[in-house]
């Protein structure tokens, strides 16, 4: 699909400005779906979803897949403690039970704290330099080939390693899930942030429109008319997410629930277990009346011909204590293969990227 070109070059955004745009919508795209299900699913366990329980739990087991290392995570739920979910959204059709699906293209680290009663998220830019950290040897490539390359695994390790903070849960999502959800909700109420056309769909800036779940997609993405590239469509994404969990509680008919659960099964893939879904709800749904989003913040570089967005050092450090501090542990001081590879780019321009100060990657076994 034309999502995964990577000709267009993604204008950065300067330093100075960079506080001014980090309280602005975050990326969503595609995963933000995986957002919005995710809430969808535990919202719409509201009000008696134990008369459905065995028949829900049956979907929910269709699409659980663990992860390898994954200790007993459920223990942070049942205690009620801050947690944190990678969402992720993806172009392919169907999630196989197995992991040869497509990149990863939208990637959001989502922390829910229920004692300060706030939900932090964080877009990470699918073009993001990053080391596969599972893969053979030093594997430097964009961020969305980790779940291409190793799956939901390769995707929680790497984000780990880049950002020095924990990921206790997944969640993936393709076009076709997030699709339905719209629908099941019976659309869903957006105001555009730009005038565009898309798919068909004419969309003008502050006008807001009831759209269905293909209007939806088309608002989410269209990427190279956008000024900002891929930083406006994560805009939009994280747009709709917020959409799909206003509209949600329409979800608490336990039928209608139980039949989208039944048509998303194959468009979603999660390690959160339905009694996980269910303490979910009943004790982090507070943590969603402060909604905070940022994002990673990358410079414009070119690798091996290929459009990457490197974050600096500093960057990367202060997303790391942004998401350490809402999930209550403390801060600590980056040291990953980013801030080496960093510190041997001394000459690189921060502030303005794609200059003749080329960035170059020193000691790995693969750059792609």
């Amino acid at each position: 699909m034309d999502e995964d070109k990577d000709q267009t070059i993604q204008q950065p955004v300067r330093r100075h400005h960079h506080h001014h745009h980090h309280r602005k919508q975050r990326k969503f795209h595609v995963w933000r779906w995986v957002g919005g299900i995710v809430a969808v699913i535990v919202i719409g366990l509201a009000g008696g979803a134990y008369y459905v329980y065995h028949t829900l739990h049956s979907t929910a087991d269709h699409t659980y897949i663990p992860l390898n290392n994954q200790k007993n995570s459920s223990s942070a739920l049942s205690k009620n403690k801050p947690i944190s979910i990678l969402l992720m959204g993806t172009d392919t059709g169907a999630l196989g039970r197995t992991e040869e699906n497509g990149r990863s293209d939208t990637m959001i680290l989502a922390t829910l704290n229920p004692a300060k009663k706030t939900t932090t998220m964080v877009s990470i830019p699918r073009d993001t330099m990053a080391k596969m950290v599972g893969d053979n040897g030093i594997n430097i490539q964009k961020i969305n080939a980790a779940y291409s390359i190793g799956g939901a695994d390769m995707a929680v390790n790497t984000t780990t390693a880049l950002l020095g903070v924990p990921v206790n849960y997944y969640a993936v999502i393709n076009m076709g899930g997030l699709e339905k959800i719209v629908n099941a909700l019976g659309g869903v109420e957006i105001t555009p942030i730009l005038s565009f056309s898309n798919m068909g769909y004419t969309f003008t800036k502050g006008q807001p429109t009831k759209m269905d779940g293909k209007e939806a997609l088309g608002y989410i993405r269209m990427r190279y008319d956008d000024p900002r590239g891929d930083y406006g469509r994560q805009d939009r994404e994280r747009q709709v997410i917020a959409a799909i969990i206003k509209a949600a509680p329409q979800l608490k008919n336990l039928t209608k629930f139980q039949e989208l659960m039944s048509q998303v099964q194959s468009n979603f893939r999660t390690n959160l277990q339905f009694d996980d879904m269910v303490a979910l709800y009943s004790k982090y749904r507070n943590a969603g009346k402060n909604v905070k989003q940022d994002h990673l913040q990358g410079v414009g570089a070119y690798l091996n011909g290929s459009s990457y967005q490197i974050a600096s050092t500093k960057e990367l450090q202060r997303v790391s204590d942004l998401i350490n501090i809402s999930l209550d542990l403390p801060t600590a001081k980056l040291n990953n293969e980013e801030t080496k590879q960093n510190a041997l780019n001394p000459n690189f321009n921060w502030d303005s990227g794609y200059t003749k100060a080329k960035y170059t990657v020193q000691g790995a076994d693969q750059v792609n």
